[in-house]
Parts: C-alpha cells; sequence; structure tokens
C-alpha cells in the first residue's frame, strides 16, 4: 500500500515584493503574520489556517495560498 502525503493550504509572501504595510496582519483571523523589522511580512505556517484574507487583502498582490506538505 502507497502511502499518500496530506498537504495543507498556507500563505507564502514574495518578500522581495513585500512593502510592510501590515493589512495582512489586520486581517488574519490566527495572528500568523508579522511585520519581520518594518521591511517584509512573514507567515508563522504553525499557526496558519490557509484562509486567504491576507492574500485578498494584500495591495501589493505578494500573499499567495499554496499547498505545502505536512
Amino acid at each position: 500500500m502507497q502511502t499518500v502525503a496530506k498537504r495543507v493550504r498556507k500563505a507564502t509572501v514574495g518578500r522581495e515584493y513585500c512593502v510592510a504595510c501590515g493589512c495582512c496582519v489586520k486581517v488574519c483571523p490566527k495572528s500568523a503574520v508579522h511585520i519581520v523589522k518594518g521591511i517584509f511580512a512573514e507567515v508563522d505556517f504553525e499557526k496558519c489556517i490557509g484562509c486567504g484574507k491576507c492574500a485578498r487583502e494584500c495591495p501589493a498582490s505578494v500573499i499567495a495560498i499554496s499547498e505545502v506538505p505536512l
């Protein structure tokens, strides 16, 4: 029998294009997003539930929701 790896949805930030505006931080229901040194947003994968609210709110469209192995 073949084992299938479980995959979950998580947010990822394109750091090189993030302007650290904080819009994503405000809408995250799990407080999984924070701004690092005022330079870019970072997602805590342990807290992220993959809801996509941060990606929809991002004015620069640099947050993506993608499947990652668990």
